[in-house]
């Protein structure tokens, strides 16, 4: 490879630590490039993307983009997986494929800063969906909301009756 070949992947490499949060290190050693492909498809889906990488290369720019954590990841043939938002989506996936492609061998990762072993992500992995995390959440927040609303249409109607009732009396006297 040439050294401006080098230094392209490395900006390329500093850039992708430096944006990615969440980033999951495999070995994809004895894989075909058919079943990495349809990885890098499947992660693509949740918004991550995959990339091959020489750890030397990756050394470097795991030390520009102040990102050394990573180092002790890199060993052998590495396949970094650099998620969006969602870290769950990509460690759903990665496991799966890694259940029935026994070759890809998940090593580790970075959440937040936090160094993960292949236990967390497989903890990971077991978490619902982001869209459903927050729909829980929500649905937790609204709950005493709804039952706010309840109690003050119970108590007005309530307060409505009562008054119809007090207009009824008052009409019924005036008539006698």
């Amino acid at each position: 490879m040439l050294r401006k070949d080098k230094e392209t992947v490395i900006a390329e490499t500093v850039r992708l630590l430096s944006e990615s949060e969440t980033l999951y290190v495999s070995d994809y050693r004895g894989l075909s490039v058919t079943e990495i492909s349809h990885l890098r498809g499947e992660l693509r889906q949740h918004g991550a993307r995959v990339k091959v990488l020489k750890n030397t290369l990756t050394r470097r720019a795991a030390g520009e983009a102040h990102r050394e954590e990573i180092v002790p990841l890199l060993s052998g043939p590495t396949a970094i997986t650099f998620c969006g938002d969602d870290p769950v989506g990509p460690a759903k996936a990665l496991m799966n494929f890694a259940r029935t492609h026994p070759m890809l061998e998940v090593r580790g990762g970075i959440l937040q800063g936090s160094v993960l072993d292949l236990a967390d992500i497989k903890t990971l992995s077991l978490l619902p969906p982001r869209d459903a995390l927050i729909a829980q959440v929500v649905g937790t927040l609204a709950a005493p909301i709804s039952g706010l609303l309840t109690v003050l249409q119970g108590t007005v109607s309530g307060l409505v009756r009562t008054l119809q009732q007090v207009a009824d009396q008052k009409a019924a006297a005036g008539e006698s």
